[in-house]
């Protein structure tokens, strides 16, 4: 059997707390293969955005491990990338300026001829050719979280985390740039652990879903198999037989169980297997009123 590219193994994170500690999450336990798009989903407070620090060597777990490629995780690393929510950039340098420090971090031997043609490759990828010279000042919001994500493929790290990258865009500007995000990753095919709170995003991007119990004491009790075919397009996407049985599964976990608390681990799940009893797809109103409590 192959060694997984990622192993995260029996983590745990806990804060003190008046009456002793609080368990964010515990005993979980995540795995990825190389090349692999993995969306984590869940609701507010259950600890995905620690994982992911975690995994970028930005946090330390209470308890367990991860590794990479055969090597334990310890400490930030270019073999990591990280975007964030609010884009992180350096405001005194112009978009170019800003990929090339990241590039250069990456390949110190480079010349600056080097540097800038790597540089300007992810630009125009993210259809940001035309700006070069802007300062993030002069870019609107969609723009700056661009311009990260082609600094983010720009290192070319093993690992890619995206920590919620679209949450403050508005819903036009976010479609665009999932499809500059997908047109990217279809050409590195890199490794991508993402955070989302949107079901459709999810689908549209990942390989597969993680469904996070809530917390304290979260939990990944689903890994859900996104078995669409690729390339995906947001406008299509929807006609396909499958696309609706997959996005009523994850709404009814967020919706109804998602307060469950697993006690045989991890469960694989095809939500395109026909339905048992126990676990109905959800009905419209519990989609319409998770998308209200999403907002």
């Amino acid at each position: 059997m192959n060694q997984r590219f990622i192993s995260v193994e029996k983590l745990s994170k806990a804060f003190p707390a008046k009456d002793g500690e609080l368990v964010v999450f515990d005993d979980v336990n995540i795995s990825l293969d190389k090349g692999e798009f993995v969306c984590i989903i869940g609701h507010s407070g259950c600890g995905k955005s620690t994982i992911l620090n975690v995994l970028a060597g930005l946090d330390s777990p209470s308890s367990g491990g991860v590794i990479m490629d055969g090597k334990e995780v310890a400490g930030p690393s270019l073999e990591r990338g990280v975007v964030f929510q609010n884009y992180s950039l350096m405001p005194w340098l112009t978009t170019l300026q800003n990929v090339n420090f990241g590039v250069r971090a990456r390949w110190p031997e480079w010349n600056k001829e080097q540097v800038n043609a790597h540089s300007r490759k992810f630009l125009e990828l993210v259809g940001l050719s035309h700006s070069l010279d802007k300062k993030p000042s002069q870019l609107s919001g969609g723009m700056r979280q661009r311009v990260s994500i082609a600094r983010a493929f720009a290192t070319n790290p093993k690992l890619l985390l995206l920590d919620e990258p679209f949450g403050a865009l508005d819903a036009l500007t976010r479609g665009v740039i999932q499809d500059e995000l997908l047109k990217i990753w279809s050409e590195t095919h890199q490794t991508v652990f993402m955070i989302t709170h949107d079901v459709d995003e999810a689908i549209l991007l990942s390989d597969r879903i993680l469904l996070m119990t809530n917390g304290p004491g979260a939990r990944v009790a689903e890994s859900v198999r996104i078995n669409l075919p690729r390339p995906r397009n947001r406008a299509t996407i929807i006609d396909h037989p499958d696309y609706y049985k997959i996005r009523n599964h994850l709404v009814n976990f967020l919706v109804s169980r998602s307060g469950e608390r697993p006690d045989d681990g991890t469960r694989n799940v095809d939500p395109t297997e026909p339905k048992t009893p126990d676990t109905p797809a959800s009905s419209e109103s519990s989609v319409i009123s998770y998308e209200r409590a999403a907002r």
